[in-house]
């Protein structure tokens, strides 16, 4: 279990993010079109998880612009946005955004990857959806890097994540 805060209080995630040099655990999410996929279906490829609590925040908001602006022309890396939202809302957001470097992926079926990722949060008024964290993957799915936002209101810090992408 980790403790993270909102805005200032403490709560708690249901464990810890995965181990850098471990392999990634898989995951079950549903993509813009309403299909389901897996890690697998990103295999040869760096990613970058970029999971956030609700794209209707303001911060979930801005970091998911930021990894947009940041990664254009980047060829090397696909962003992942994780979240609990709706495809139908992830993709009015893009839409009204016009963000095209970011993939949105919603747990919309089921919250096993919060769980097996540890970022689930537990108590408090976010209960049950994600806290904010980064991890990122080489192309064999191996963990390179991760940051569990400790205040959930903070943006994470890009630079770090996107250095650990090469």
């Amino acid at each position: 279990m980790a403790t993270v805060t909102l805005k200032g209080t403490e709560i708690h995630t249901n464990g810890e993010l995965p181990a850098v040099g471990s392999q990634a655990p898989d995951f079950h999410l549903v993509d813009s079109a309403l299909k389901d996929v897996r890690l697998g279906d990103f295999a040869g490829r760096k990613k970058l998880l970029s999971i956030v609590p609700s794209l209707d925040t303001p911060t979930c908001a801005t970091s998911t612009k930021v990894f947009n602006q940041k990664v254009a022309g980047r060829d090397d890396l696909l962003v992942l946005v994780v979240s609990a939202d709706l495809p139908f809302a992830q993709g009015r957001f893009c839409s009204a955004e016009a963000l095209g470097n970011v993939h949105t992926l919603s747990m919309m079926r089921s919250r096993n990857f919060a769980k097996d990722y540890g970022v689930l949060i537990e108590d408090g008024p976010l209960a049950g959806i994600c806290a904010r964290a980064v991890v990122v993957l080489d192309a064999d799915d191996r963990v390179l890097y991760t940051e569990l936002v400790a205040e959930i209101a903070d943006e994470p810090d890009y630079d770090a994540a996107l250095g650990a992408a090469g």
